[in-house]
């Protein structure tokens, strides 16, 4: 069967692993990479699953490639730094079954706390990278990097950023190939890196990269476009569209492979053309090394290592202007905000009226750092909350910290939250760590994890308890609260800041975008009653507004979680069912 389809970037790598014959994927949800797991778990011949974190991912994939089958996992660039550890290893015993690893970068920080470039890790792990420039390419190229890995014994990284990811192009499909197990065989050198076999294996490492280097040279997805020989550009992934479309009659070298680097192609094409440019989305990956071989190119000079390119971008710094592809509208500012009935909104009104700082994670909940709410003091990466919190009573004392609370999600607790956790237990802390438990993985979509009940599959399945998991590893006070009890919720934050013993609040209440929910009440406000004193603003609830000097609800937003009514001292608002 073969025929064409739009399909996004995502949704072209899902179809790539199918069609390779994959047959075990473990993934952590992470924006941009998120919808492939979720595509492919519709594939009923992939075994798919939500792992609690990106290293526990690769260490699933490395145990289906040692059991000889195709693995995939996937994540976005920061799960990258996570799974690091499994990974650097996983380059040294190779594979049996092919193994991809797909990293979604994020140029522009879309939905991420920093813009690192995946290719440089892949370099120091010497593992190779694919990029793809479009939603075919995803696909094929998704295929292609399961025959490198088992022709080279290497795990390879399939590398997309959010441009590709969540762009639509047309892609032919094809039938998916079955890949039968290989057979297990016990190699204590490849696969027990201990000292004696990492040594070996090292050189292994070397000997593969600079072959697959050479092979690079005539490798099909590695060529040269010939064109004007006056400019030409050393490119890849998503930077060639623009490069395509700026200049369609330059000469172009399009990389597909951009680790280990091509280096006789290069040298051939930087001979044939006047001026070359390499035009590469953040860092100078590929200009430093095409320099380091005393080739003349233009690079980061010109082009900023910052923030997402366009074709706008190459147009003004060749040309000096840009082109309006479509008239600008004058569009309202609409900062992020936690959104109407959400359970977070409420936690940190409560710790903003009691003037208490938070160390914060990475999720919806990061936005209780802007105002109005302005809590969340802190935020460096997934279960860096709880650890900060420790090293801040360690630092200063309990002096220190009788105002200051971690917050983290559900999801992000079991992802790194519970180490941090346990680490407080071991070292005597008498912190306050709330987790805000709303049931999902909000911020990447409402992806199940494995306190939900379900499976990526949607499956049943047992639900870790957060309170008895709290209790299990030592911690002396585990309170759990709804999330909209503000009264019970301000006592408890209250004695355990001023306590002298660790103390958990598992605040519960499920999203409001949960898919199942009904909301049977909604809100209003008497003009009669209301004093216009603004108290109900400063929760920051966008269901609520002035309007010609009026509050006023939007009863089309609200849900009726009933989190105003706390705030309000003169009974001004009223509860109406649906």
């Amino acid at each position: 069967m073969s025929n064409k389809v739009i399909m996004l970037g995502n949704e072209a790598i899902a179809r790539g692993a199918y069609e390779a014959g994959v047959t075990v994927s473990s993934a952590y949800p992470g924006t941009p990479s998120t919808e492939i797991s979720e595509i492919l778990c519709k594939y009923n011949e992939v075994y798919t699953e939500w792992a609690p974190n990106e290293k526990v991912a690769v260490e699933v994939a490395f145990g289906a490639s040692v059991a000889g089958a195709r693995t995939l996992a996937c994540m976005k660039h920061v799960g990258l730094n996570v799974a690091s550890d499994p990974i650097y290893t996983f380059a040294y015993t190779g594979v049996s079954g092919g193994a991809v690893i797909v990293v979604a970068d994020d140029p522009g920080l879309a939905s991420s706390q920093n813009e690192q470039d995946t290719r440089m890790i892949a370099r120091s792990a010497h593992i190779p990278v694919l990029e793809p420039s479009d939603s075919q390419e995803a696909k094929d190229f998704t295929v292609l990097a399961y025959e490198i890995s088992e022709k080279y014994d290497t795990p390879v990284i399939l590398r997309t950023t959010t441009k590709l990811a969540h762009s639509q192009s047309v892609v032919e499909i094809k039938d998916r190939v079955e890949v039968p197990l290989k057979p297990y065989e016990r190699n204590v050198k490849k696969y027990v890196m201990m000292p004696a076999s990492a040594i070996g294996r090292h050189v292994y490492v070397e000997e593969r990269e600079k072959r697959l280097s050479e092979d690079a040279n005539t490798l099909s997805v590695n060529k040269i476009e010939n064109g004007d020989s006056k400019i030409g550009f050393i490119t890849s992934g998503i930077a060639y569209q623009y490069v395509k479309e700026v200049c369609p009659e330059a000469s172009v070298l399009k990389l597909g492979l951009v680790n280990p680097l091509p280096k006789k192609l290069i040298e051939e094409f930087v001979s044939s053309v006047e001026t070359v440019y390499v035009f590469e989305e953040l860092e100078p990956v590929i200009e430093e090394q095409v320099k380091s071989w005393g080739l003349k190119v233009l690079g980061k000079e010109l082009f900023t290592r910052q923030g997402e390119y366009s074709a706008n971008l190459l147009r003004k710094v060749l040309f000096g202007k840009t082109q309006e592809v479509y008239q600008k509208q004058q569009a309202p500012n609409r900062p992020p905000i936690l959104c109407p009935g959400c359970p977070h909104r409420s936690v940190f009104s409560v710790l903003k009226k009691l003037k208490i700082h938070a160390s914060g994670d990475i999720g919806c909940y990061t936005l209780g750092a802007v105002a109005p709410l302005d809590v969340i003091d802190t935020t460096v990466c997934m279960g860096a909350s709880i650890s900060a919190l420790h090293g801040m009573e360690k630092a200063g004392g309990k002096e220190f910290i009788k105002n200051w609370v971690a917050v983290i999600g559900d999801s992000t607790f079991l992802h790194t939250g519970v180490n941090s956790l346990i680490n407080m237990v071991y070292n005597k802390a008498t912190g306050t760590v709330i987790i805000l438990d709303n049931r999902t993985t909000g911020m990447t979509g409402h992806q199940e994890h494995s306190a939900t009940g379900k499976t990526l599959k949607g499956e049943e399945t047992y639900a870790v308890d957060l309170k008895s998991l709290c209790l299990a590893v030592g911690v002396p006070n585990v309170v759990e609260i709804n999330a909209f009890d503000v009264q019970t919720l301000e006592k408890t934050i209250k004695e355990s800041v001023l306590g002298d013993v660790l103390t958990v609040i598992i605040a519960k209440a499920p999203c409001a975008l949960l898919k199942g929910q009904k909301f049977l009440t909604y809100n209003v406000i008497d003009d009669e009653k209301c004093k216009k004193c603004g108290m109900c603003l400063k929760i920051g609830c966008p269901a609520i507004s002035k309007r010609d000097g009026k509050m006023v609800i939007d009863d089309t937003m609200c849900n009726g979680c009933g989190l105003c009514l706390n705030y309000c001292k003169f009974g001004a608002i009223e509860v109406k069912s649906r």
